[in-house]
């Protein structure tokens, strides 16, 4: 656990203040912005926020148990660092620090198609820790087979392609400053990605079978059951951040319909707006198996390299010791729906408006 004397960075929020000093203006819009009018990215805050805890009291919580499961396997954390594109913006050697930090530390990490250092580079960046290929399609159902073989090669876990992108959305922070970023100058082939359907996803499952399979971008309950449907291992449920479709629905308030048309069929994982051990904690009870962080580690990235996402991970934890603890649980496998319920939210949604106790609502800081 986190000593509360320890130097260095206390909180998570420390990370978003030192990110800020760090980062160009371009990178900064970048890392904190969504799509057109940013309603969906203010939702996924909205959406945990509407959500308060039930606790239970007078139980014998002296032993916590923080771990959680990958594909039903056994991670420290119920947590996964979720593809970001463009990680090299944020550090010189792009996501191989984190994949290191996710590795030692013991939870998974999803390596985007679109970071540097790229598909090897980061497989042997994270040796000996769990970690998932995300894919961007840019090619014809060859070109897939083909960088799934090199995703096998390598030793990933799992493979995953990103569905919510056949259309690239209008992010109005980068267009309205001019702000162009390289990775999506050198990108091609979007025709490929907005042509990608269920027929491919039969196909690819019956060249891979044993290679499990998460499809992120899922946001309804029909969408999910045609997934398992497929024989997908993973639904993720997703909104890229509140970065593609505008005036989208929050993840977790899409959480529960996936859940109930999943039935067990597949594992669910989640992203959009998790900042805090709470939001963890409630995504979990929820149903999800796992959690992904996204803007969150790219700050410690960004603040401190490997070093600030491992203190990131201990800061996480100890929040997630906390709320189980004071949930009167002892593990995240007891929590369910029982100890949550549906609250109005106390403070305006933001990009940081899980971080209420320094000046981050500012506008500089949006």
């Amino acid at each position: 656990m986190v000593s509360q004397t320890e130097g260095g960075f206390l909180t998570l929020h420390e990370f978003v203040k030192e990110a800020k000093g760090r980062l160009s203006p371009g990178n900064w819009d970048y890392l904190v912005g969504a799509t057109e009018t940013e309603t969906t990215m203010m939702r996924n805050r909205m959406a945990l926020d509407s959500v308060a805890f039930r606790p239970r009291v007078l139980r014998d919580v002296s032993a916590i148990d923080l771990s959680g499961r990958f594909l039903g396997r056994p991670v420290k954390l119920p947590v996964m660092l979720a593809p970001v594109g463009g990680l090299e913006n944020f550090d010189p050697e792009g996501g191989a620090p984190a994949g290191r930090a996710a590795a030692a530390y013991g939870v998974p990490i999803m390596v985007s198609s679109v970071s540097m250092p790229g598909l090897k580079p980061m497989a042997e960046a994270t040796q000996g820790g769990t970690r998932v290929f995300q894919l961007y399609v840019r090619g014809d159902f060859d070109w897939i087979c083909d960088i799934t073989s090199q995703a096998l090669d390598a030793g990933y876990d799992a493979f995953c392609m990103t569905v919510d992108t056949a259309i690239y959305s209008r992010r109005e922070r980068d267009i309205a400053k001019r702000f162009v970023k390289p990775w999506r100058q050198r990108a091609t082939g979007q025709h490929f990605q907005a042509a990608l359907n269920w027929n491919d996803v039969a196909r690819w499952k019956e060249r891979f079978p044993r290679f499990p399979l998460a499809l992120k971008g899922i946001a309804t309950a029909e969408d999910a059951a045609i997934a398992c449907e497929h024989g997908v291992e993973v639904v993720y449920v997703s909104n890229h951040g509140g970065r593609q479709l505008d005036h989208g629905r929050g993840a977790l308030d899409v959480l529960p319909e996936v859940v109930r048309a999943v039935a067990g069929r597949a594992r669910v994982w989640i992203d959009g707006g998790f900042s805090r051990g709470s939001d963890i904690v409630k995504a979990v009870a929820m149903g999800a198996e796992l959690v992904g962080l996204g803007r969150l580690y790219c700050y410690a990235l960004a603040a401190a390299g490997e070093e600030g996402v491992t203190r990131m991970f201990e800061l996480l934890e100890a929040e997630c010791h906390e709320v189980l603890g004071l949930l009167g649980v002892t593990g995240f496998g007891q929590l369910d729906g029982s100890y949550l319920h549906p609250a109005p939210p106390v403070v305006m949604p933001h990009v940081h408006s899980a971080f209420p106790l320094t000046n981050l609502a500012d506008p500089g800081y949006r």
